[in-house]
C-alpha cells in the first residue's frame, strides 16, 4: 500500500480519472438506438429510477450494453434478457438471479432485500429493527400505536424479529426532514472541468523511500488517502456519463507554489477548485479567482473565511453545541440536568450558553452545574443531584481524559433506581480512551460530522470498489475524499451553478451529510451534523 501511495505522489501533476459503480438484478441487451428513457418506458418505470439501478451507464448506452432491470418489470422485455453465463437473448427466472454475485461482494438475497427498502421509501417511513426494540420504545419513539403498526404490518402480529423492516407511517402522514433532499440528476451531455490542490510536496520527498514518506508524516498519509477516495468519485460520475476534465496540482508545503500555479494557469476556467488544504492558500485563492472554491476539511481556522466564494464543507464546532441543544429541548420534556465542565475557559462558555439555553427552555426547570474538585469528580457529586425514578441527562462539555474518566466511571455505578444518559457535542480523545461497554451503559449519545451503516449497500460498494483498487479498506480521509469530491461534482452535474442547487435540499453521500447555508453575499457553510447513540450490543444508531 505505501508503494502504491509513493507512486501516486510522484506521478501526480495534471490529469483526467475515472472509475463506476454497478448494481446488478436482472440483465437487459440494449438494442441499436435505445435509449435509457425509452427502455424505462417499456417496463413502465421512470427513467431516473432505471438510471439509478445503473449509474455506470449514460442515457445512450451502446448496442449490446448490458443493464440491470427490476425483475418484476421482465415481462416486457423477456425476449431480450441475458443470463451471466451466455449472450443469448433467453429469459430468466427471477429464483435462479439470487443465487448469483457480482463484483462488489453483496449477494443477490442482500440487493434484493435492498431493492424493498428503497421501494418501501417512496411510500412509507421506515424502521429496521435491531436489538433492544419494542413496541413500547417504537410507539414513543414514532408517536404511533401498536395497532398502527400492527395494521401497516400484518407479520407483527407475531411479535418483533431482529432485521426486520417494518412500515410506520404513509409519507403523506409524514412532515420529514427528507423533504427536504437534493436529488440527484444529471444533465445529458454535461461537461465539468474542476481542479484539485493538494499539498502531495513531490519534489520535496522524490529523494525518500515509501516508509519514511508515510511512517513519518500524517500530512502524506491524509493527502494521499484523499486523493484516491477523489479518484473513485470521478470515476464514478464518468462511468455516469458525466465528462469530467480534472487537474490536480502539487500546493508543495504551505504558501510555497500556490502563487506559482494561480501564475502559470487560468483557475477560473473551472467550475469548481476542491484545495487547497491550508486556510492561508484558500483565503489568498479566494482574492484572486471568481471560481467556486470548495474547502473540503475542517480547520480551526476556517471560522476567519469571509469570502462568498468559499464552501466550508465542515461544520464549525458551535453548530455542534447547537445541534445537541436543539435535540435535547426537542426531546426532553422532564426530569433532571447535570452540564460537567472542567472550569477552563472553553469549557465554562460552553457549560454556561448551555445552562442559559436550557433553562429558557419552558419544559426544562431543573439543570446544575458540576465542576471537578482536585482534578475530578467524585461520585458524590452526582449522587447529590441525580434523582431516583425520572429521567436524567447528563451533559459533558469537557474533553480532559482525567475528568471524563473519573464522571463515567462515577455514573456506571449508580444505584438501580438511578437511570442517566450522557451526552456531549465534542466526542474526542478523551471518550475515544473508554471502554465502549461502559459508554454503551450509559446510552452515551454525541454529536458527529460523520456516520456511515457499514451493512448499506453504499457503504459496502464504495469499500469494495477502494479495495479492489489500492488494496486496503479506505480510511476517513478516503472516504472523506469521495464524499466532497462526489457531492460538489453531481451537484454541477445538474448542469445548474454549484450554489443554486444548495437551495434545493441536503445530500447524504458514504459518511457525510451535506447543508448548506446559501446566504446572499456570504460565506457558504455545511451544517450536516448527526446524531449518534452507542446501543447495548456496541453498534451505533443515528437518531437524529
Amino acid at each position: 500500500m505505501k508503494h502504491l501511495k509513493f507512486f501516486i505522489f510522484l506521478c501526480i501533476l495534471t490529469f483526467t480519472v475515472s472509475c463506476g459503480q454497478q448494481k446488478k438484478y436482472i440483465q437487459y441487451k440494449v438494442k441499436k438506438g435505445e435509449t435509457i428513457t425509452e427502455i424505462a418506458s417499456k417496463l413502465d418505470m421512470s427513467a431516473r429510477d432505471l438510471m439509478r439501478l445503473n449509474p455506470d451507464v449514460a442515457k445512450k448506452p451502446k448496442e449490446n450494453t448490458v443493464i440491470i432491470i427490476p425483475n418484476k418489470k421482465m415481462k416486457n422485455l423477456s425476449n431480450d434478457i441475458v443470463t451471466k453465463n451466455d449472450d443469448k437473448k433467453e429469459d430468466v427466472k427471477g429464483d435462479e438471479n439470487d443465487k448469483k454475485e457480482d463484483n462488489t461482494g453483496i449477494d443477490d438475497k442482500e440487493r434484493l432485500r435492498n431493492e424493498l427498502i428503497a421501494a418501501l421509501e417512496k411510500e412509507y417511513k421506515i424502521h429496521e429493527v435491531k436489538k433492544g426494540d419494542t413496541f413500547f420504545s417504537l410507539t414513543r419513539f414514532y408517536n404511533v400505536s401498536k395497532e398502527e403498526l400492527i395494521a401497516l404490518n400484518p407479520i407483527l402480529s407475531e411479535g418483533l424479529k431482529l432485521e426486520q423492516i417494518i412500515k410506520i407511517k404513509p409519507l403523506e402522514e409524514v412532515l420529514d426532514e427528507d423533504d427536504f433532499l437534493y436529488v440527484d440528476e444529471i444533465e445529458e451531455g454535461i461537461s465539468l472541468k474542476a481542479t484539485l490542490m493538494l499539498p502531495f510536496r513531490a519534489k520535496e520527498l522524490d529523494t525518500l523511500k515509501a516508509k519514511e514518506i508515510f511512517g513519518n508524516s500524517k500530512l502524506a498519509n491524509i493527502v494521499t488517502d484523499f486523493y484516491m477516495g477523489a479518484e473513485i468519485a470521478i470515476d464514478s460520475l464518468r462511468k455516469q456519463g458525466v465528462k469530467i476534465r480534472l487537474n490536480v496540482f502539487d500546493t508543495e508545503s504551505n504558501s510555497t507554489n500556490i502563487k506559482n500555479i494561480l501564475a502559470e494557469n487560468d483557475l477560473d476556467d473551472n467550475d469548481v477548485i476542491i484545495g487547497p488544504l491550508y486556510s492561508e492558500e484558500v483565503q489568498y485563492l479566494s482574492e484572486k479567482i471568481k471560481t467556486p472554491i470548495v474547502f473540503p476539511i475542517y480547520s480551526k481556522n476556517q471560522a476567519s473565511f469571509n469570502s462568498k466564494r468559499i464552501v466550508k464543507t465542515s461544520p464549525d464546532k458551535n453548530l455542534f453545541r447547537e445541534k445537541l441543544l436543539s435535540y435535547i429541548k426537542e426531546n426532553f420534556h422532564d426530569g433532571n440536568i447535570i452540564v460537567v465542565g472542567d472550569g477552563q475557559s472553553a469549557s465554562n462558555f460552553n457549560s454556561s450558553e448551555i445552562e442559559r439555553e436550557l433553562q429558557s427552555h419552558d419544559s426544562i426547570n431543573s439543570v446544575t452545574l458540576i465542576t471537578p474538585k482536585d482534578g475530578y469528580i467524585k461520585k458524590e457529586k452526582f449522587t447529590d443531584v441525580l434523582k431516583a425514578n425520572m429521567k436524567n441527562i447528563v451533559v459533558m462539555t469537557t474533553d480532559d481524559n482525567v475528568i471524563v474518566a473519573s464522571a463515567i466511571n462515577s455514573l456506571i455505578s449508580l444505584p438501580e433506581d438511578v437511570t442517566v444518559r450522557v451526552f456531549t457535542f465534542d466526542k474526542g480523545s478523551a471518550f475515544n480512551r473508554i471502554d465502549n461497554l461502559k459508554l454503551a451503559k450509559i446510552e452515551f449519545t454525541y454529536v458527529s460530522d460523520d456516520f456511515v451503516q457499514e451493512d448499506s449497500y453504499k457503504a459496502k460498494d464504495f469499500n469494495n470498489k477502494y479495495l479492489q483498487k489500492n488494496g486496503v479498506l479506505p480510511s476517513f480521509y478516503a472516504t472523506r475524499g469521495f464524499d466532497v469530491t462526489y457531492d460538489v461534482l453531481m451537484r454541477l452535474a445538474s448542469g445548474k451553478s454549484l450554489k443554486s442547487t444548495f437551495d434545493e435540499g441536503y445530500s447524504y453521500r458514504v459518511e457525510s451529510k451535506f447543508d448548506y447555508t446559501n446566504k446572499l453575499f456570504k460565506i457558504t457553510e455545511n451544517k450536516g451534523l448527526f446524531i449518534v447513540k452507542f446501543n447495548p450490543d456496541l453498534t451505533l444508531t443515528r437518531i437524529d
